[in-house]
């Protein structure tokens, strides 16, 4: 008996198997496989070729002028199977995105609250792979909507500019 791959050099004679394995998958995110989205029908696969289904079967007897207005049909059916791709992968992300939300938990900031603001390696605080990630602790002044900060210095100085409450995190004493 032999091996399906012998060694690591025979790789790409057994490409076209994965490549149609991968191919003729129907993808969760499309809830179609690529081949159906490119050619609107569904793919022959190889084994139906040496023995005929009946789909095979029935598109033999066809005459050149049936088999072209099938094949006509079959790409205007390219278009709906693109829409109903389309349709379907929206309808996946807004399942992941709500599963991912379930998990999240909201900050709140208050005025009044002790943060530290994240250090970025663009800044000139990076000093360095040892040096801290974070600077602080400043004082949340004022909060806005959409999830900015207006932060206060200790010493009561305010920042000019609003900050995204993603880069602070609370400081606790």
């Amino acid at each position: 008996m032999r091996k399906m791959v012998d060694n690591y050099n025979q790789w790409h004679e057994k490409l076209p198997f994965a490549l149609l394995g991968y191919r003729t998958t129907v993808r969760t995110s499309t809830g179609a496989t690529p081949y159906l989205l490119v050619y609107g029908t569904k793919v022959v696969i190889p084994a139906e070729v040496e023995i005929p289904s009946l789909r095979i079967i029935q598109e033999a007897k066809l005459s050149d002028a049936e088999w072209v207005q099938s094949r006509y049909e079959q790409m205007a059916l390219i278009d709906e199977n693109i829409m109903n791709a389309v349709c379907h992968g929206q309808l996946y992300q807004n399942r992941m995105t709500r599963a991912f939300n379930k998990k999240v938990r909201p900050r709140k900031s208050t005025p009044g609250k002790l943060v530290l603001k994240r250090i970025f390696p663009h800044q000139d605080e990076a000093k360095g792979k040892f040096s801290p990630n974070w600077q602080g602790p400043y004082m949340v002044h004022r909060v806005l909507t959409g999830g900015a900060l207006i932060l206060a210095e200790m010493d009561g100085e305010i920042w000019p500019k609003p900050i995204n409450a993603d880069i602070v995190k609370r400081y606790y004493i």
